[in-house]
């Protein structure tokens, strides 16, 4: 056999491995893999997979940002809430220096017109806070509210409703509606209503 046809018969060879496959034969070239087609199902679930994914972190994003928002407007709603603290003992000195001098019954011009001059600065001093919005708790004939009220003592007292406020010890304040001191408050005790321990 000579060479032309040792090549002719391996070409029929390959010819007729070619009409069995019904494809035509290819090399692989080294380093390629053949690879299996997806299933267009699993890619699907996947994909859906990845879209929920997004979804929640998308929403935990807004909910970090508004958590953030929130906590920014409340930090410049309440940051003056120790420098109210710090003021709330200078109104409670000018409420008692108008208070000792009602009491007297001095008709001394000068005693008259140190009580006004004291009225006139912690109503601006009050009129200033308010501009911050800083209220003033001064709860007398209101009914006890423990959220707001610190009750130091209970009192009979026949002309006032049983659990309401007869008398203010010290006045309490807010900052934007929040507490920053309760109002230290006389409660009118019920007529035989059961006694209440005051040490608790």
């Amino acid at each position: 056999m000579s060479a032309d046809e040792n090549r002719n018969e391996k070409v029929d060879e390959e010819l007729k491995a070619e009409e069995r496959a019904g494809e035509p034969v290819t090399e692989e070239q080294p380093g390629e893999t053949s690879s299996p087609e997806r299933d267009p199902d699993s890619m699907e679930a996947r994909m859906q997979e990845l879209k929920d994914q997004l979804l929640r972190n998308q929403a935990e994003m807004q909910n970090v940002r508004r958590r953030a928002e929130i906590d920014v407007e409340k930090a410049h709603k309440f940051a003056l809430e120790k420098f109210v603290r710090e003021l709330l003992p200078v109104a409670d000195s000018l409420e008692k220096a108008v208070e000792s001098t009602e009491s007297q019954e001095s008709r001394d011009e000068l005693v008259v017109s140190i009580r006004e001059g004291v009225e006139m600065t912690l109503d601006l001093f009050l009129k200033s806070l308010e501009k911050f919005n800083v209220r003033q708790l001064n709860p007398v004939g209101e009914p006890f509210d423990p959220q707001v009220h610190e009750a130091m003592s209970m009192v009979p007292a026949p002309d006032a409703e049983p659990n309401s406020v007869v008398a203010v010890v010290q006045k309490g304040y807010t900052l934007n509606e929040r507490l920053v001191r309760p109002a230290m408050v006389v409660v009118a005790k019920a007529e035989g209503g059961p006694k209440i321990d005051e040490q608790a």
